[in-house]
């Protein structure tokens, strides 16, 4: 979430920029899930652009908005890390994993039920979703994103939840003062990580080829 349409659209441009590049340099198959993030955090900051100039309310763009924000990512997040973390750490994985899945499940309830509605504070854009319980939901969300990323046993995976950890929380006590919203900037630092740890990683080696002859 950016402070404006303008800025939602160039943030959106940009980060899904950095995500076709680094689907492009992905050297393992992996590694896609992870690596095509950034997409998918473009496209979610192009649609909000269009929920700003829509005025906020209930329609199309704002549906797209949560089920990316909300059930989505949820599963997309500790699903890539699953993917692209060492094999010593998936069986821990997976309780992250079936975390984001419950907690997905929990938010498509609620967004069919009561329908989501976008509502422009200031130079932020405040999302309403009706959650009889909320706190289990936001603490199994966190576990599902962040706490993957800090349990995946890769160096650089463990970075970047700390930065996502630290960066989600200043964006969200400026959104929740509604000074300004920053949310595409922390969407930016975490793609431009997820460039780094890509070029970085090496090719897997072709088995060797035995010869019978």
């Amino acid at each position: 979430m950016c402070w404006s349409a303008t800025a939602d659209l160039v943030a959106g441009t940009g980060i899904a920029a950095v995500g076709a590049v680094c689907v492009i340099r992905a050297r393992r198959r992996a590694d896609l899930p992870l690596a095509a993030l950034p997409l998918l955090l473009g496209a979610h900051q192009i649609v909000e652009a269009r929920v700003w100039d829509t005025g906020g309310g209930t329609g199309p763009a704002t549906v797209a908005w949560a089920v990316i924000a909300l059930p989505l990512l949820a599963v997309w997040v500790p699903a890539g890390v699953l993917c692209a973390a060492p094999g010593r750490a998936r069986r821990r994985l997976l309780f992250p994993l079936v975390t984001g899945a419950a907690t997905a499940a929990a938010l498509a309830h609620a967004m069919a039920v009561s329908p989501v509605r976008a509502e422009i504070r200031g130079h932020t854009m405040g999302y309403v979703v009706d959650l009889p319980r909320p706190e289990p939901v936001v603490v199994g969300y966190l576990f599902a994103t962040v706490g993957a990323l800090l349990l995946s046993g890769d160096r650089g995976l463990v970075l970047l939840g700390v930065l996502t950890g630290a960066g989600a929380a200043v964006c969200w006590w400026l959104w929740e003062t509604e000074f300004v919203s920053t949310w595409c900037a922390c969407a930016a630092v975490v793609s431009v990580t997820l460039l780094g740890r890509v070029n970085a990683r090496e090719p897997v080696a072709p088995p060797e080829r035995v010869d019978h002859g």
